[in-house]
């Protein structure tokens, strides 16, 4: 699969949503106060706390991203979807960790650069990808796979991560 396909989602979603929509609200607000005005101590925290989150956020990020060429063999795009369902990885815990994983990285941009706007966007970024995800991802994956993707929907959680890592039935963890 062509590498420009999944720089073109990439770029056009979550990179929209992580860089180019923080960047607008930056510019256009008052900007960033990195460390929130707090004492040096909590101000070094609150950046290393947000860029911890930033980190993992990304390092989580990439791994959906591969998850979805190597084993679904689609992009992240809703024009350009996965052939396969991906249940492995994240995935096993959660039914959406790319967005969680975008999450962490808007969260952790939002409390490295001190703004509160940033934290609202997070909220409108989260309540936009619910309601696509209720009335649109959801049904167009069950159309898409069925019984296989209304198993997983029943036993992977949509937002909170599950415990341990669940396995489709007829499949064994080595397998897996």
């Amino acid at each position: 699969m062509p590498v420009w396909r999944h720089v073109r989602a990439i770029v056009l979603l979550p990179g929209a949503a992580a860089v180019v929509v923080p960047l607008v609200i930056l510019v256009l607000g008052s900007g960033p106060r990195i460390g929130w005005g707090l004492g040096p101590v909590l101000a070094v925290l609150a950046v290393l706390l947000g860029l911890v989150l930033v980190i993992v956020g990304l390092a989580f990020w990439v791994w959906t991203v591969r998850l979805f060429a190597r084993i679904g063999q689609g992009t992240l795009a809703p024009w350009d979807p996965t052939h396969h369902m991906v249940v492995k990885g994240p995935y096993s815990h959660i039914r959406n960790p790319m967005i969680t994983a975008v999450l962490a990285v808007l969260i952790g941009e939002a409390v490295v650069l001190g703004s509160s706007t940033l934290l609202i966007w997070c909220a409108v970024f989260f309540a936009i990808n619910w309601i696509f995800f209720v009335v649109h991802e959801e049904p167009a994956l069950e159309r898409r796979f069925g019984e296989e993707y209304r198993e997983y929907r029943c036993n992977v959680p949509r937002w909170v991560p599950r415990r341990t890592s669940w396995t489709p039935a007829g499949r064994s963890r080595a397998s897996a």
